[in-house]
């Protein structure tokens, strides 16, 4: 609600408003009667009341933490008079209301249907490495096969080569191993690969065959592999495996995009680069458009178990049932587990970008992110690149690591992406299309080559949030249809594979 034009009270709870644009010291607002004892910066908080040391601050009618100090009304409220005390906030009501399902809608977009049901949003062909020994390989391969080639296969939208760090000096039983074998698998599986090529050295503890027999896989016509070491070499690799990416591509070619129910679309959600608008506009939008794919009985993702810290209450309210529910509290127990064991803790997010956008605490990050998930019910929590395999909003365990994040919900089969940025982010995500979301129009303009959609327009008061949401849902179902993000036309998304890795280098 608007308690003056240069200022935003989210909620009649809340004892905050965010400035909507830079305000100077002394500025008088008359609603709500107060002058700003110093300067407050464009999407920063300022008291609309006294706040005493220890009182609980809201935004979004949600605590986000607790005064540090006296707060006297018209100040700047952030890092220097704001702590993220999650004690100071259990004693506060806030349980959320239980959301219904809502009604069905349907949707199509036009896609490539898989032998095993699933459907592709980009037809490519992916070149895998087992183990960092054999990155250079695979990228060498993909370099190998010329643009004028590929433009001779014009249903295929291009050679994806997936590398990494890791894949050996550790464990062949661990977690870490488990992890990256899964990541791989959901890459080497995923509906927008129209064909594999995994390549190894020979010797690795991820070895080609080890990989395969993990993930009960075998080589076939559109699943192929190549040893470097067997193959005598880089440069005979290299030649070897560009002769048999030529070989996919043509019969990946064959493949034609058909009208598919929305059904399935897999989405993953993604926020980076935040500032305090990303609540405000672009999450609270994105969160519409998820809702609606939704009842047109897609798949939504949400990840980055860091960033619902805070906020899990929320999502916890919406679980399909009780089970849902403590396997997601089990999720963030293990996590305050792991960043203790690690000497790091929950409240070191946000980050230096996301403070200098007017965010102070994590809780406040975490009410913000969550609204990207929409209203519908919390269908299913998974393990990090574990297959997603109910429709609705699921939820998959994360770092809040961008890529890391991403890599993972990509491999539980997302088929594409909404990222929603405040600072601004130039993300990536072959083979599967990233489509950015601005939360203000400044951002919007200023990175205008990278941006896809503009959510200042619900700032200005141009837009409503439903017709933002709108606007959203009908731009995936064009980009899951073939339009090309605003990353693709920028040839953006070779190096933005991290799985997440845990455990001991050995």
């Amino acid at each position: 609600m608007t308690v003056d034009n240069r200022i935003l009270q989210l909620h009649p709870r809340d004892n905050v408003a965010i400035a909507m644009c830079d305000l100077a010291a002394k500025t008088s607002l008359q609603d709500p009667g107060l002058q700003l004892d110093g300067d407050i910066p464009s999407g920063h908080k300022l008291a609309l009341e006294l706040i005493t040391q220890g009182d609980t601050v809201f935004k979004f009618g949600q605590p986000i933490g607790s005064a540090s100090s006296d707060i006297p009304a018209g100040s700047h409220v952030h890092i220097h008079n704001l702590s993220a005390d999650v004690a100071a906030t259990k004693s506060v009501d806030m349980s959320a209301p239980r959301v219904a399902e809502g009604g069905q809608t349907s949707a199509v977009f036009d896609g490539y249907c898989r032998s095993d049901g699933r459907a592709g949003t980009r037809n490519y062909i992916g070149i895998i490495s087992t183990v960092n020994c054999s990155a250079t390989v695979v990228r060498r391969i993909a370099d190998a096969v010329t643009d004028q080639e590929l433009a001779r296969f014009e249903n295929v939208d291009g050679v994806c080569p997936i590398t990494h760090t890791t894949g050996c000096g550790m464990s062949n039983d661990g977690e870490g191993m488990q992890i990256l074998r899964r990541t791989l698998g959901g890459y080497i599986q995923h509906p927008n690969m129209g064909g594999v090529l995994i390549v190894g050295l020979g010797c690795e503890t991820n070895d080609i065959r080890g990989l395969l027999e993990s993930l009960r896989l075998e080589e076939g016509d559109m699943l192929r592999t190549l040893s470097i070491q067997d193959a005598g070499g880089t440069r005979a690799a290299i030649d070897a495996g560009a002769d048999i990416v030529r070989q996919l591509l043509a019969q990946a070619n064959k493949a034609r995009r058909e009208s598919l129910p929305a059904r399935h679309i897999s989405l993953a959600l993604q926020c980076g680069g935040s500032d305090s608008f990303s609540g405000v506009s672009a999450n609270p939008a994105l969160g519409l458009a998820a809702d609606r794919l939704v009842q047109a009985g897609g798949t939504v993702i949400l990840g980055e178990t860091p960033e619902i810290y805070g906020a899990e209450h929320l999502l916890m309210s919406r679980a399909a049932s009780p089970a849902v529910a403590e396997a997601l509290r089990q999720r963030l127990d293990w996590w305050q587990q792991y960043v203790e064991t690690n000497g790091a803790s929950l409240n070191n997010n946000p980050s230096p970008g996301n403070i200098a956008g007017g965010i102070t605490t994590i809780l406040e990050k975490s009410l913000g992110a969550v609204m990207k998930s929409g209203t519908t019910p919390l269908r299913a929590v998974y393990r990090y690149a574990e297959t997603a395999t109910e429709n609705g909003f699921v939820f998959m365990d994360s770092p809040g690591y961008d890529p890391c994040s991403i890599t993972g919900e990509i491999a539980s089969g997302a088929n594409i992406v909404c990222f929603t940025t405040g600072r601004g982010s130039v993300f990536g995500a072959k083979p599967v299309p990233s489509i950015k979301l601005a939360t203000n129009s400044d951002l919007a303009a200023r990175m205008s080559d990278d941006m896809d959609y503009d959510c200042g327009e619900i700032l200005s008061g141009r837009a409503t949030l439903a017709e933002a949401g709108e606007e959203i849902f009908k731009l995936i179902i064009a980009t899951a249809s073939g339009k090309k993000s605003a990353s693709e036309t920028n040839g953006l998304g070779d190096f933005e594979f991290v799985p997440w890795q845990i455990g001991a280098v050995l």
